[in-house]
């Protein structure tokens, strides 16, 4: 199965679905009130959670045997994401939210088989636990996860971010010890969490409620013990870095509840992003701080998922020690990131000059509204050669879109001229990138993939510099987006090498992004496009009539 296909079905059913739960969970009033311990400000609608679980779950029954493994997780989820969104309309008291969670770790455990028998260089060699101490342990550590998740669901993006990022890494070990079943449930997550995202980070449109932050941690702590207590070569502590940030969250807050002589599972304002934003870290810098600790947790699991067990349990104390000492000496010394505002007052001052006079602005979208169409232009040039049929589309295309111009057909001038570009646009670099001309040498190809980066830089400055008040705008997202481009071109086989349908992925994606940014800017004046697009549909056809 082409797990590239699954990620992308269930990014866009998830797309898809959020705008409708969101409407719906406003009608049902099935909304986040904000409080004393809460961030946000209006009432939230919280179903985003079900748009992933549903996102995730049709390809995964599509394309997955019912056998009892992938049974039972399908089974212990919907227990999870029905009682969540139970507590989500009317909120359950804690042993209320205990029960289904049980439940669905027993089914799990018993129709599944998931269940740590192995606990590596913590008990002598090649000793099993006896059931009576694996299934304790086993149901203790998928509780614990699912409500860690649970809990570090504080901030726009949060979960979701740093679950994405521990899902990304499970696909990967999944798919290098041959284990399909995961790898496609862990990336139709991740084409899930993707979809929710653009409309999670901040400023949130939407929570994921505990219907969405529970699933995240079942599934992800499921997961992850299958692939360590199997027979596969990874450590028998990976789970431990695999989840890692939500762990070093929770452990660190209970014990200072308990410490305190408080009940463990009260609520409080001492979560770590908490603690970032009275440190004075604006919200979307608390999450992006946190992006980056929970990525350092991912690396060395990836690192050293051969290594020792011992490497794995040094090493996430080690690294947590860190992070709790520097936090503890931060507040012990009220450290504050800001603690003024002359800093930014002055380089708010330099900028807004620059801004005033357009300086900024004028360089780069002229760089962005010309080096679009001559990107566009280099890629079709670039093959070696153009079959029939896409000279016959772009001939079509070209009459298209003069014709809606000429005739100012203005409704339809823009959609004409955005399908177009969005169609031909990934038929013409996948030729680009699988058989280039006998005359483009690795010169071009590098100076071709450099203007890729050059495009995507001139985007990010133009969205942050514009005077639009709607539009793109950069995100945390974006950020994980850019993790994901980078990451899926260079995943060893996923059934895309062959084809470069990663690198192309990425470079639609950039020209797709770019193409939209320009259009906002250009306010309306989209003629600007349509004459470029007319002359790189002509060049195709005459490519591939002529030669």
């Amino acid at each position: 199965m082409n797990l590239f296909t699954v990620f992308i079905l269930s990014l866009f059913l998830t797309i898809a679905l959020v705008p409708v739960f969101k409407r719906l969970a406003f009608r049902m009033q099935i909304v986040d009130i904000p409080n004393e311990r809460k961030v946000h400000k209006t009432p939230m609608p919280k179903m985003g959670g079900i748009s992933i679980a549903i996102g995730a779950f049709v390809p995964i029954l599509i394309w997955l045997p019912k056998d009892p493994f992938v049974s039972s997780v399908l089974i212990g989820a919907i227990v999870i994401v029905v009682f969540g969104l139970i507590d989500d309309i009317r909120p359950l008291k804690a042993r209320q939210k205990i029960v289904p969670q049980i439940l669905a770790a027993l089914i799990v455990i018993f129709l599944g088989g998931v269940k740590i028998a192995c606990l590596g260089a913590l008990a002598p060699s090649d000793f099993i636990l006896p059931w009576f101490l694996s299934i304790p342990l086993t149901l203790l550590v998928i509780l614990g996860v699912t409500n860690a998740i649970n809990l570090s669901d504080g901030l726009d993006g949060l979960a979701g971010g740093i679950s994405m990022l521990s899902f990304i890494l499970i696909v990967f070990l999944a798919y290098k010890c041959g284990n399909m079943a995961i790898a496609i449930m862990g990336i139709a997550m991740v084409g899930g969490i993707t979809g929710f995202l653009r409309y999670n980070t901040h400023p949130a449109v939407l929570f994921m409620g505990d219907a969405g932050s529970q699933l995240l941690g079942f599934l992800s702590i499921v997961f992850a013990i299958v692939l360590t207590q199997t027979n596969t070569p990874y450590s028998k502590i990976l789970a431990l870095p695999i989840i890692g940030f939500p762990i070093l969250d929770t452990l660190t807050v209970m014990v200072e509840r308990m410490i305190k002589k408080r009940s463990p599972f009260r609520a409080d304002k001492n979560h770590f992003h908490h603690r970032l934003l009275r440190f004075g870290l604006f919200h979307t810098e608390a999450v992006l701080s946190i992006y980056i600790i929970q990525a350092c947790f991912i690396s060395q699991a990836l690192i050293f998922r051969f290594y020792s067990d011992w490497v794995h349990i040094i090493g996430f104390v080690g690294m947590s020690c860190v992070i709790l000492l520097s936090v503890y000496i931060a507040r012990v010394n009220n450290f504050q990131f800001r603690w003024d505002s002359s800093f930014d007052t002055v380089l708010k001052k330099r900028l807004n000059v620059l801004k005033e006079k357009n300086i900024a602005i004028r360089i780069c979208f002229g760089g962005l509204k010309y080096g679009f169409p001559l990107l566009f232009m280099l890629q079709a040039i670039i093959p070696r050669q153009i079959p029939v049929y896409l000279s016959g589309v772009a001939a079509g295309l070209s009459l298209l879109i003069a014709g809606s111009y000429y005739f100012k057909f203005v409704k339809y001038k823009e959609h004409v001229l955005r399908f177009s570009t969005y169609l031909v646009i990934p038929l013409l670099l996948y030729m680009a990138q699988s058989n280039p001309g006998v005359w483009v040498n690795s010169l071009w190809l590098e100076v071709n993939n450099f203007a890729f980066i050059v495009l995507v830089v001139l985007v990010i400055f133009t969205m942050n510099l514009t005077r639009r008040q709607k539009g793109f705008k950069v995100t945390s997202l974006d950020i994980l987006v850019v993790i994901v481009i980078l990451v899926f071109p260079n995943l060893p086989t996923l059934h895309l090498s062959e084809l470069n349908a990663g690198i192309t992925l990425a470079k639609a994606l950039v020209l797709f992004f770019s193409y939209d940014v320009l259009i906002g800017e250009l306010r309306g004046l989209s003629d600007f496009l349509a004459k470029p697009t007319i002359c790189i549909l002509i060049v195709l056809v005459l490519r591939g009539f002529i030669g």
